[in-house]
């Protein structure tokens, strides 16, 4: 029961978040980095989840089986984990790229990702 209080407690700080940037104009899917990642010899300036829009149960689903198998059985939509392998799907690039990220952006790219997830509408 406390963490469906926490979790309705942070969909309502995504959803202000995300009117924040309506209002400011940004787009709610692109993350900007403040300092560029290199990965596999290409430098990247923001990360592109515009993807999230085009995600299919089937996708989710392969996800979940995937964890599963790696033995994460627990809520796995509310992980950073689940996330990341979902960001990697959105975004076209393979998990390893969202897996080296420093925690604070990876945090960043669950909360687009559970914005997405949960907000309704």
């Amino acid at each position: 029961m406390e963490n469906m209080k926490k979790m309705d407690e942070n969909m309502d700080d995504m959803k202000q978040l995300e009117e924040k940037m309506k209002e400011e104009g940004k787009d709610l899917y692109i993350i900007k980095l403040k300092n560029p990642v290199k990965f596999e010899g290409k430098t990247y300036d923001r990360i592109d989840l515009s993807g999230l829009k085009d995600i299919r149960a089937a996708d989710m689903i392969a996800i979940n089986r995937r964890l599963s198998g790696m033995g994460n059985d627990t809520f796995q939509e509310n992980t950073l984990e689940y996330a990341l392998y979902l960001a990697a799907e959105a975004a076209s690039l393979p998990v390893e790229f969202f897996m080296q990220l420093k925690g604070n952006v990876a945090m960043r790219v669950k909360s687009c990702v559970m914005l997405f997830l949960f907000r309704q509408g």
